[in-house]
């Protein structure tokens, strides 16, 4: 079982916390630690390393409670895992929730293959503030699956690495570790042992989930299957007013007891263009907005998080990027609007003179498929 969770699960516990959480203050490894991970160009295809995981799993879990600090005390949890694919296979989701004498935790996994470097991006979030944290990047060989990543604890910069290991038909193993001294020596902080339920009645949680707060409704709109019409902007902020024209489809479902919802969604065009994307977005409770995360089948990976709200039936989201010309950085905007029961309206718009104009470069209506046997997806 992988579980990106682990730093994060501490910030869901419902009776005391025990570690500082590792947030988004970490940075990713330098491009040569990256590469160093990165197969050559005849390496094998690892989208199926996952395939093991798919189902529902016992889990046992047992974490250090200081890591690195010399500390020998542990805590012991138990919960299930259920996994999935999503995405055609691209990709899996995992949930899990689990229980100990020290509270309650929830966590959910995106796990995203890129089919250029062969490698996987583990992307996890809590369920206490609705953000993904910093992908943990790796592979599989010879059946042992070795992540990593650099983030920061108790104010220090330290390696992280996650290990999959002995992996047979009904059971794995994942542990946890930690580095302070440039990945000379490992201290191991969380195993978790996974045996899996072949009685799916077993599985069924008892915990009683927080009542939804906020806006947590607020893309409800969205769960079903829908027509896709899209017009994109040939070139951006260059002037143009060339737009390309496709059509596709949508499937939007909600996931994680309905704290999150996940689209695929796929277009063509006529001159020969083709779009495949997944979207994640995650609900915070706290602020009451949403974290918008996009990735494309090319490369297997989130983009930064567009976050917002909607007020008065109007979305509105934004985020910063380099995606202006020559890599400039500029100004994101997505705005959902004209939602009814079986039609909504989206757009997304640049601007690179700091929100003042804006450049729409995307728009999307799309209709909403009643009958299953139009869902040709």
């Amino acid at each position: 079982m992988n579980i990106k969770h682990l730093r994060a699960y501490v910030m869901v516990w419902s009776a005391i916390v025990i570690l500082q959480p590792l947030r988004g203050l970490a940075q990713q490894n330098s491009d040569a630690s990256r590469t160093s991970l990165q197969h050559s160009s005849t390496a094998r295809d690892g989208q199926h390393d996952f395939d093991f995981e798919i189902g529902t799993w016992k889990t046992h879990l047992r974490r250090l409670v200081h890591p690195l600090t010399g500390s020998t005390k542990w805590v012991e949890l138990d919960g299930t895992t259920v996994v999935r694919k999503v995405w055609n296979g691209r990709a899996n989701l995992l949930e899990l929730e689990a229980d100990g004498a020290q509270g309650h935790f929830e966590g959910l996994n995106l796990r995203l293959y890129n089919p250029q470097s062969h490698q996987w991006s583990l992307n996890f979030a809590n369920n206490n503030d609705g953000t993904l944290s910093q992908p943990t990047v790796g592979e599989f060989k010879n059946g042992r699956g070795e992540f990593y990543d650099q983030e920061t604890l108790n104010g220090r910069a330290i390696f992280v690495r996650f290990v999959i290991s002995d992996i047979t038909a009904s059971s794995c193993r994942f542990e946890q570790a930690f580095s302070d001294d440039g990945g000379k020596t490992w201290e191991v902080n969380w195993i978790a042992t996974d045996t899996r339920l072949t009685n799916e009645s077993e599985a069924s949680r008892t915990s009683l989930q927080p009542a939804a707060t906020g806006g947590q409704h607020d893309f409800d709109f969205e769960v079903g299957s829908w027509k896709i019409q899209l017009k994109r902007l040939d070139r951006r902020l260059t002037g143009s007013t060339t737009w390309v024209e496709f059509d596709g489809t949508s499937v939007t479902r909600k996931v994680w007891d309905g704290r999150a919802d996940l689209e695929e969604f796929e277009t063509d065009s006529p001159a020969g263009g083709h779009i495949e994307g997944m979207t994640l977005r995650l609900y915070d409770p706290h602020t009451h907005q949403w974290s918008l995360y996009w990735a494309t089948s090319k490369t297997g990976a989130m983009g930064p998080p567009t976050i917002g709200e909607f007020k008065n039936g109007r979305g509105e989201f934004f985020d910063t990027e380099p995606s202006g010309p020559n890599g400039r950085a500029i100004l994101v905007r997505f705005v959902w609007s004209d939602i009814t029961p079986n039609s909504a309206h989206f757009e997304q718009s640049f601007s690179d003179d700091g929100g003042k104009t804006w450049e729409v470069n995307w728009i999307t209506d799309q209709t909403r498929v009643k009958d299953e046997s139009d869902k040709a997806h």
